[in-house]
């Protein structure tokens, strides 16, 4: 059951971070290859992945001298179906989380999620016995991306190709695919622990430390005010575009094309103005930020999802320096309640 692509699309061109990644795990992988003589040189591979493996034992008796490994371990894979299964999620998943983190966070919190899934499969190999067994590979890290993927992107859809007699596509929820994907990691990590000494020689408990650090990267960011996640400011007065700030620590500014600027509706009622704004691709109300310029009586809107938007909603000239109440945020619409 392999991922093609998403139909989450990007706000922010190309995920040039991410393919940097995927091609650096490549050419390591060719100096891997070339160095073993394409694995057949048993020797030569043992002593490869004890140098730059991730080895359990060093982790634990000898952290933070051994932690190096961690990082190299994350770039190596074990063979070429290793590889190709890893560099398909990346790819498939990994450019939508740089789109949102922005590249700066991203690679700094993909490095995480690899040392999170790193610990969590040496603290369950010493305890098992199996601290002597170095691990490699990317797939730690790409479940972080999966867990943030899940939490961040809760709608999309996921074009997979299933395996069953014939070759056939099929497009599956995220909210289905992603945690039938981590239970089959727990199961085969239970396996693993009932079955043969030494188990399959994966480590899925690494698979699942990483998801479960990715979740709560997810969580954390849905939570953080948009001031925070994009270092974005939005003008008082004079109808001014939106001031970024901080260019290393947020996402890149969109194309102008990619820009959304429509003037959404605005109702009044008794004791409130509503503004309604069509906002297609957004995740939710957290994603949406507005505020009221009582210079130019506008209700100024920003939100962030597979378009950016920057929208302006003009109030009665009665309005008295409204508050907004409230946020919400449904099926592409998205309300903005002002008392006033």
């Amino acid at each position: 059951m392999f991922p093609i692509h998403d139909d989450t699309e990007r706000v922010h061109g190309r995920p040039y971070l991410n393919y940097g990644m995927i091609a650096i795990n490549v050419i390591v992988f060719i100096w891997e290859a070339s160095a073993t003589s394409f694995f057949s040189d048993v020797r030569a591979v043992e002593q490869m992945f004890m140098t730059y493996g991730a080895v359990p034992d060093r982790l634990v008796n000898d952290f933070p001298a051994s932690a190096p490994t961690i990082l190299t371990s994350m770039f190596m894979h074990a063979g070429i179906a290793h590889i190709v299964g890893n560099m398909i999620f990346l790819f498939v998943f990994g450019d939508n989380i740089e789109d949102k983190f922005g590249r700066i966070k991203y690679i700094l919190i993909y490095v995480g999620w690899g040392v999170a899934a790193a610990l969590a499969h040496s603290a369950f190999a010493v305890s098992t016995g199996g601290g002597q067994i170095p691990a490699v590979g990317a797939s730690g890290a790409i479940s972080g991306v999966l867990g943030a993927y899940m939490v961040m992107f809760p709608r999309a859809k996921i074009f997979t190709v299933i395996a069953a007699f014939f070759l056939y596509t099929v497009r599956i929820p995220v909210l289905i695919y992603i945690p039938l994907w981590f239970a089959m990691q727990v199961i085969f990590a239970v396996i693993g622990q009932l079955g043969p000494a030494g188990g399959s020689g994966v480590a899925y408990l690494a698979h699942v430390g990483g998801f479960v650090a990715g979740v709560a990267a997810g969580l954390v960011w849905r939570i953080l005010p948009n001031s925070i996640k994009y270092r974005e400011g939005i003008a008082t007065a004079g109808g001014a575009k939106p001031v970024f700030r901080g260019p290393m620590f947020r996402k890149a500014r969109p194309r102008i094309e990619d820009v959304v600027t429509a003037a959404p509706e605005v109702i009044e009622g008794p004791d409130y103005y509503e503004v309604i704004a069509e906002m297609r691709g957004v995740s939710d109300a957290s994603d949406i930020s507005a505020i009221y310029d009582a210079g130019s009586r506008q209700v100024r809107i920003v939100a962030s999802g597979t378009r950016k938007y920057e929208m302006s909603a003009r109030l009665p000239a009665t309005a008295a320096n409204p508050v907004v109440k409230y946020i919400q945020y449904l099926n592409g619409i998205a309300r903005i309640r002002l008392t006033k």
